[in-house]
Parts: C-alpha cells; sequence; structure tokens
C-alpha cells in the first residue's frame, strides 16, 4: 500500500490526496460525514460492548446482582447510546449510495454490479462477523436492504422522503399498538417469562467461557432470536436509508451552511421528542416501573429513536462549524474513514476479552467497567485511525471490499467519490 496523504470513499475508502487535488471531475470532500461516522463507532462500541459482556443485554433480562453503579451506567448507555448509532450509519449509508453511483458514472462504469458486488462482500463480511463474533452484526441487514436501495437508486428526492414517512409511520403505529398490548400482563407474568428466559442462561454462560467451537455454536444459538430484532430493526433502517438517499440527492451536506437555520429546528425539535422518549425507555428498562412496562418502554424508545438521531446528526454538523468542533471533528474523522476496519476490530476484540477466544470474562465484569473498557478501546482506535490514514490510502477490509466492489485490485487511477 502507498504511504501519502488522502482523500476517501464510502466507509473509508481512501484515494491519494494529492491525486483528488489534480483530477478536477472529482468533488470536494465532506469532512464531516467522516467526523458523524466516527462518533457513529463510539456509540455503536458502547451498546455492543455490554451485549458481548453478559447474558442480561443491557435489562433484556434482570440481573439480580446489578449494583445501583451498574443501573445508572446501563441508564446511560440505554438513554444516550441504544438505537441511535445504527441508525446515523444508516443515514450516511444510504448518502453514501449516491455518492457511489456518482463515482460509477464518472468512471463510465455501469452503477448495478457494482453495487450488487458490494453487497455480496458485505453479506459474505457480515455472515462471518455474526457467526464467529457477535450475532448483532449490521452488516447482513445492510447488504440485504442495500438491495432496495438500486432499485430505487432513479427516484426524485422527495418519493425518496415520502417513502420514509410512510414506512416510519406505519412501523410506529404497529410498534406502539404492540407495547401497549403488552400493559394487560401483569408484573408476575412477566417476571414469570423472564423467569423462563433466565433458565437458559448458565448455558449460555458456559458457552462464550469455552472453547473456539462452543463459542460459535452459541452464537449460532443465538442467532434465530436475533433475527427476529433484526426484522424489528429493518424497517427503520430502510427509513433512515431513505432519508439518506434523499439527503445524498440533494447535496445537503455538501454544503451546511446555507441549512443552519433548519438544522437548528432539528435539533431542537429532536431532542425535545428523543429525549423523553429515551428516558422513558431506560426508566421502564433498568428504573423504578415494574417489569410489564418494559416491553412499551422498548417500544417508544424505537420509535422515538430516531428523533435523536436527527438531533445528534444536526447538532454535530452545527459544532463543527465552530472553531472548536473543527478540532473535535478532526480527532473523530480518521476513524470514520476506517470505520468497517474499526467496526470488525470492535467485535474481535471485545470477542477476545470475553468469550473463549481470549480471556473468557463473559458475565464476570460489571457494566460500569465494561463501559470504561469500551472508551478506553475507542480512545485507542482514534489514535491507531489517525497513524493509519496518514500513512495509508486504505485499511485492510475498506481494501478488500473496494477490489470485490470493483471487481478489480484498487489503484491510484481509481475514479472514487469524495469524502463519504
Amino acid at each position: 500500500m502507498g504511504r501519502s496523504p488522502h482523500t476517501h470513499d464510502h466507509l473509508g475508502e481512501a484515494v491519494p490526496l494529492t491525486a483528488a487535488r489534480t483530477r478536477e471531475d472529482r468533488p470536494a470532500r465532506i469532512p464531516e460525514v467522516d467526523a458523524l461516522r466516527g462518533f457513529a463507532l463510539m456509540g455503536i462500541l458502547l451498546v455492543n460492548a455490554q451485549m458481548m459482556a453478559n447474558p442480561y443485554g443491557l435489562g433484556a433480562i434482570t440481573d439480580p446482582g446489578a449494583s445501583a453503579l451498574d443501573g445508572t451506567v446501563e441508564g446511560v448507555v440505554l438513554t444516550f447510546a441504544v438505537g441511535k448509532f445504527y441508525l446515523m450509519f444508516s443515514f450516511l449509508f444510504g448518502y453514501s449510495f449516491t455518492l457511489q453511483l456518482a463515482s460509477a458514472e464518472r468512471a463510465g462504469a455501469s452503477a448495478v454490479p457494482r453495487q450488487l458486488r458490494r453487497s455480496l462482500g458485505l453479506l459474505v463480511l457480515g455472515v462471518l462477523h455474526a457467526v464467529l463474533l457477535y450475532t448483532g452484526d449490521i452488516l447482513t441487514t445492510y447488504a440485504v436492504l442495500g438491495l432496495i436501495l438500486i432499485a430505487a437508486r432513479n427516484c426524485t428526492p422527495g418519493a425518496a422522503l415520502r417513502a420514509a414517512r410512510i414506512l416510519y409511520g406505519c412501523l410506529s403505529v404497529f410498534l406502539v399498538l404492540l407495547g401497549l398490548g403488552t400493559l394487560f400482563m401483569s408484573d408476575a407474568e412477566t417476571a414469570e417469562a423472564d423467569a423462563e428466559l433466565a433458565e437458559g442462561l448458565p448455558e449460555l454462560i458456559a458457552g462464550y467461557r469455552g472453547d473456539a467451537s462452543s463459542v460459535v455454536q452459541a452464537n449460532i444459538g443465538q442467532l434465530p432470536d436475533q433475527l427476529l430484532a433484526t426484522l424489528l430493526m429493518s424497517g427503520f433502517v430502510m427509513t433512515a436509508f431513505l432519508v439518506g438517499l434523499h439527503c445524498g440527492k440533494r447535496r445537503l451536506l455538501a454544503d451546511t451552511g446555507h441549512h443552519r437555520a433548519q438544522m437548528r429546528r432539528i435539533f431542537l425539535l429532536g431532542a425535545a421528542v428523543g429525549l423523553p422518549g429515551s428516558l422513558f425507555m431506560a426508566m421502564t428498562t433498568t428504573g423504578p416501573l415494574g417489569p410489564r412496562w418494559s416491553t412499551f418502554g422498548l417500544m417508544v424508545g424505537t420509535v422515538t429513536a430516531p428523533a435523536l438521531t436527527a438531533a445528534y446528526i444536526c447538532g454535530m454538523l452545527l459544532l463543527m462549524k465552530t472553531t472548536r468542533g473543527a478540532r473535535i471533528a478532526a480527532v473523530f474523522a480518521p476513524a470514520g474513514r476506517m470505520a468497517l476496519t474499526n467496526y470488525l476490530s470492535q467485535s474481535l476484540i471485545t470477542a477476545l476479552v470475553f468469550t473463549g477466544y481470549g480471556l473468557a470474562l463473559y458475565d464476570r465484569l460489571s457494566p460500569a467497567v465494561v463501559t470504561l473498557g469500551a472508551l478506553v478501546l475507542y480512545a485507542g482506535q482514534l489514535a491507531l485511525s489517525r497513524r493509519l490514514t496518514a500513512r495509508y490510502r486504505y485499511a485492510p477490509v475498506e481494501w478488500l471490499l473496494r477490489a470485490v466492489t470493483l471487481a478489480r485490485l484498487p489503484h491510484d487511477r481509481d475514479q472514487s467519490a469524495a469524502s463519504r
């Protein structure tokens, strides 16, 4: 791999900065998008680390040994991270899709074969990720739903936004009604259901603390339940894809200075709607409300999460227009340039810590310690990403995915869309 400063493509696929400056047919980069992706990586890690560390899954099943500190930490993660950052990634995926189409057009190549190969590459990576490392994989969902983006590539920006609104509205009504239905259950009935789930925990814990084969078997055993969660999540992923497609077709992130007033309104409205919903979800999961409220709280939190995600995106974009915010963006951006490599390496490192692949600390560390460890890991990724992106054009997994997408080895003459 060559050593030169660079700009980059979707999920951190970089091209030499010198080449970008000498080619007039390449658009100006959008560094804020890198910073958003890097910021999203932090939130993803905070959630995934908790899910990989113990079987209680941020309150999915009540942990009888949890301390007040553990409950507080889980409540903070539930409020500010759960359900928000995968939507930010999804929005950026949809936005970057439009830049990928433009890249293919400039190269004189057909966009559809490229995108189909890209989806296949993501699918293979996602299946391996789910079976070997972490069942809560998002790449398989992106690979499958990305086919819908390919089919909708020629839609107008307005049509994409209308489809997103209709999809979000239908999903929200369904989930709220589903959650309301669970309120007719008594606390005793809910506790009994949780007790039945808890019966399988000793076997699960033993599996993740065993050898490599038992870890894989434990992951495979979790896949059916994870599939149900993925189906619930997929509608909101598709909604975020469509909003990103709308914004990408209108090039809204290429010049955010003209949209500051609108972004302020979205930030305030998103926080006003999303934060109470997330707080309610945390209270029903780890707080004082009874167990029969947990499903309804989860549904409310899921429905209002896109609002808080929108607030995060607009708030970060507004912040990055300030001097201090620009410095913050410069810290996050290198991690965002190699987001796919960082995402998979997060799972690899946490698997080495918590499963029989390495230290086998599954269900042996408190949520507070896990969160602290996740922040330390992310700080290390920030530092390493800065060094790698200053030295190499491509991070390892980005290079591999780009080779699959182009059906050949990447080289300096590749036309790639600017910053994603």
